[in-house]
């Protein structure tokens, strides 16, 4: 079991499966909801269990993804595709250990202009 907070730990949650590999997402809707790019992994909904959950603010960022984050720290943890049987936790949120390692950066054609990706994981533009 993974387990992992925000800041403040008003949300707490535990994930049940082990964790896919994270993609590191820099699109700049993921980068101006964390502040730089967003990591996370891909966990099935019915594993994931959200302590604190009146604590989540969820904005709407498109038709098909809303986003999650602590509405008293602020925290981003959660990116959310309404239609997939799936919901993208932040890494930064899980405690340690992850037992997992980034797998690729996604969306790198819209990436910040100050900072280079030099990990020479694949790089794909969408």
């Amino acid at each position: 079991m993974h387990k992992g907070s925000c800041l403040c730990g008003a949300i707490r949650f535990e994930v049940t499966v082990p964790l896919r590999p994270p993609d590191a997402c820099h699109c700049s809707r993921c980068r101006k909801q964390s502040g730089h790019f967003w990591a996370s992994t891909d966990v099935p909904r019915d594993a994931v269990t959200i302590h604190g959950a009146d604590k989540v603010t969820w904005f709407r960022s498109s038709e098909k993804v809303r986003r999650g984050f602590c509405s008293t720290c602020g925290s981003s943890l959660f990116w959310d595709p309404l239609q997939k049987d799936i919901i993208a936790i932040a890494m930064g949120a899980f405690d340690a250990p992850t037992d997992t390692r980034l797998a690729m950066h996604i969306f790198v054609a819209d990436k910040g202009d100050y900072y280079e990706i030099g990990d020479g994981l694949p790089q794909n533009p969408r």
